[in-house]
């Protein structure tokens, strides 16, 4: 069942989303090249939740079948597309590294990623860099009451290939709010004026997760890393959106 947001729904979610804005702020701000680690991040987060009241959305989270989730946050570094466990890895100069926090604040939930340079990167990684941002800004913009969630996924995807590069099809975005995961699931791909009514009210999480090779991915033996199975480059951006009759609006930003 798709959960339609009243307005004082909308107003919590934007507060979790604030600090999930400010979490991903202070995290990028602290990487420093050949020092910092993922664990050194995650750390980082886990400060601003608590200086917030708030908790990470993502600790202890368990599917069916799998472990619980140990970090607070999940932090992909170049052939990682999401879920990457914070750990010991250092972060080199050259690499991109995915950062998605998810919150939870008085029992309401927002979520959002970004894909950062670490120093200097090649050309061809910022190039993925902001063709996967604006392939979010581009299946934000379709997030309209009238639409269709597929709309949203067309965008996604049609961009991304006109620049060359694929989308991941298993993992997708998710309406979100009241829990973590709620309907509907809104893929990164799509025919146009298909999937279930966007309605105004509706908040999900838009992330495209984009490739610079093949489409497929893998599984780590961790059981929660998931990697390009061709070992290529991967880019992750997310946020969490209110359908409205006009502009859709976003919900995990500072302001």
């Amino acid at each position: 069942m798709i959960i339609i947001k009243t307005p004082s729904e909308v107003a919590k979610i934007r507060e979790a989303g604030r600090v999930v804005a400010r979490a991903l702020r202070m995290m990028t701000e602290a990487i420093v090249p050949n020092e910092s680690t993922t664990l050194d991040l995650d750390k980082v987060a886990r400060e601003v939740m608590r200086r917030a009241g708030a908790s990470s959305a993502f600790f202890g989270y368990q599917p069916p079948h799998q472990p619980p989730y140990p970090g607070w946050t999940c932090i992909s570094v170049n052939e990682e597309v999401v879920h990457g466990i914070p750990g010991d890895r250092v972060l080199r100069d050259g690499d991109i590294v995915g950062l998605d926090v998810g919150v939870v604040l008085n029992w309401f939930y927002a979520d959002a990623a970004t894909t950062v340079p670490v120093g200097k990167v090649k050309p061809e990684a910022q190039r993925l860099l902001e063709v996967s941002q604006k392939a979010l800004e581009m299946g934000i913009e379709q997030a309209r009451a009238g639409n269709h969630v597929e709309d949203i996924g067309c965008a996604i995807q049609r961009y991304s290939k006109k620049h060359g590069y694929s989308v991941v099809k298993e993992m997708v975005g998710h309406g979100v709010g009241k829990k973590l995961h709620e309907e509907p699931q809104v893929a990164n791909f799509g025919t146009p004026g298909q999937g279930a009514l966007l309605r105004a009210g509706m908040t999900i999480a838009i992330e495209p997760m984009v490739n610079i090779g093949r489409a497929e991915i893998r599984a780590l033996d961790d059981h929660w890393t998931i990697v390009t199975a061709d070992c290529s480059l991967s880019a992750h951006f997310e946020h969490t959106i209110l359908v409205t009759d006009g502009e859709p609006m976003i919900l995990t930003q500072e302001e």
